[in-house]
């Protein structure tokens, strides 16, 4: 899936939680339908059964509950995508990513069957989270147990994968078919991940001794040896994952690093110059870095916004007007997005309440973003009860009608998104603090979490339900048939 990942480390966030964040966006032409779902141990399958390889794969028989945001049609696959389990340990899969010829001559990934229109084996985005998320306690051990299927089943694609509990964030990226690389998330920065490979630093000796910092396929150094894969000079006490493993293609500055080059240029405004004749990076740069140390603590509200972008500010955006630049790029907001999820693990309070999954659905930007507290009993029916018609009824086809329908008249509607956002964020963390409040006190319970989920889920449709009115309003009145004589 073409995707955009922010990773946010513990010390770069305004609270010291850690934050990973997605956007989940559809094929070119397609819109998948989501939904928001708990699945409790005794709903979660002994045998899972891909839908897109020929795999049975036997699981552990002690699965934790988890969230997840599953596909409302399931002929392709689950596709569980994000979700935080009840240790509070998140996952997000996947990022697509980008390989080279060499690395898929070396270690190709799985075949498809024509014939049974099936892959000949292997795993992938539809399967990740519900073989992994369950059976973890910590990030790490989710990249050891990703690591362990994916040298044991294989996989047809390339992806990028983020785990995520309260003091840790790890980043893992398939390499070919069986082979994979993590690293964990400096504490102090944030990672810009925009569909292509990412990793540009990696420490073998840890990874072959402690692993504090670096795990990898325990043969990755000598597959790289084999088969010539590196390509930097002198690099002895360096190893550029990037450069090995990544693609540098034309298409890559059209439709990958641009995306990194706006979020860098958010996060790092004056340390770096991203415009004009003594810039250190350009939208079309192949050497972005994977990580960068933000100028201040980074928000939520940051990476809604960052995950919302259109190049506002830029000669890219197109929402501008007469500028020959305008859709220059793709922008990171786009309108096929199906969901995103921010998961917020917070270590500073009851651990009941630590973790938190921000959700808005369509194109991040005209949706808002709500948090669910997912150490719960039951997902409010506003996230969980999409179907595949149409239904103002759920959070998901209210946003996608709510984009569609203000996108031809941005310039007028944009005011009525803006307030929209602004309303539901506010309140949101109203409801925060009030839980916040009565877990310190003493008095908090499941049953409060519950409730407070519900009454967030309750105001988020009142909101989404008046600004749906506004936007079919305004879009009507500048409708192309309009005429200024009216008959009364």
């Amino acid at each position: 899936m073409p995707c955009t990942t922010i990773l946010v480390g513990k010390k770069a966030s305004n609270d010291g939680s850690t934050l990973v964040a997605r956007n989940d966006d559809s094929p070119s032409g397609v819109f998948h339908v989501k939904k928001m779902v708990l699945v409790k141990s005794e709903q979660q399958m002994k045998i899972y059964k891909s839908a897109l390889s020929d795999n049975e794969i036997p699981l552990p028989l002690d699965p934790l509950p988890y969230t997840a945001m599953p596909n409302v049609d399931l002929k392709e696959g689950i596709w569980a995508a994000a979700g935080i389990n009840s240790k509070n340990v998140a996952m997000s899969a996947t990022e697509t990513i980008t390989s080279n010829e060499r690395v898929l001559g070396a270690d190709p990934l799985i075949a498809y069957d024509e014939e049974k229109k099936k892959y000949k084996g292997g795993i992938g985005e539809e399967d990740f989270v519900v073989l992994v998320l369950p059976y973890i306690h910590s990030a790490r051990e989710g990249v050891l147990r990703l690591g362990q299927l994916l040298e044991t089943y294989g996989t047809y694609e390339s992806n990028g994968i983020a785990f995520q509990d309260k003091d840790e964030i790890w980043w893992l990226e398939t390499i070919g078919g069986h082979h994979y690389i993590a690293k964990r998330v400096p504490d102090d920065q944030v990672v810009i991940m925009p569909n292509q490979f990412g990793l540009d630093h990696f420490d073998f000796e840890d990874a072959y001794g402690e692993g504090k910092e670096n795990l990898c396929s325990k043969d990755l150094k000598e597959f790289v040896e084999k088969y010539h894969l590196n390509l930097q000079h002198d690099c002895e006490d360096e190893f550029n994952p990037r450069l090995s493993f990544g693609s540098h293609t034309d298409s890559d500055h059209v439709y990958n690093t641009p995306r990194a080059w706006f979020m860098g240029r958010y996060l790092c405004p004056r340390s770096l110059r991203w415009e004009g004749e003594n810039r250190d990076f350009s939208p079309e740069d192949n050497d972005i870095p994977f990580s960068l140390l933000p100028e201040r603590k980074i928000a939520v509200e940051d990476v809604k916004y960052l995950l919302s972008s259109h190049y506002q500010g830029t000669p890219y955006d197109p929402y501008g007007r007469d500028n020959p630049e305008k859709g220059k790029y793709r922008c990171i907001g786009v309108n096929r997005t199906s969901f995103l999820a921010c998961t917020q693990i917070r270590g500073d309070v009851d651990e009941r309440i630590s973790a938190i999954e921000w959700i808005a659905f369509s194109s991040n930007v005209y949706n808002a973003f709500v948090p669910v507290f997912t150490n719960t009993e039951i997902i409010p029916e506003y996230y969980s009860n999409t179907t595949m018609k149409v239904d103002t009824n759920n959070f998901y086809w209210a946003n996608r009608l709510i984009a569609a329908l203000s996108d031809a008249h941005f310039n007028f509607n944009s005011i009525h998104i803006e307030r929209y956002q602004n309303a539901v964020a506010n309140q949101s963390y109203q409801y925060i603090n009030e839980l916040e409040a009565s877990f310190k006190e003493g008095k908090g319970s499941q049953e409060e979490i519950d409730k407070i989920n519900q009454k967030i889920a309750d105001m988020a449709k009142e909101e989404t339900d008046k600004v749906l009115n506004k936007v079919l309003y305004e879009t009507s009145l500048h409708m192309k048939n309009a005429f200024a004589r009216s008959d009364n």
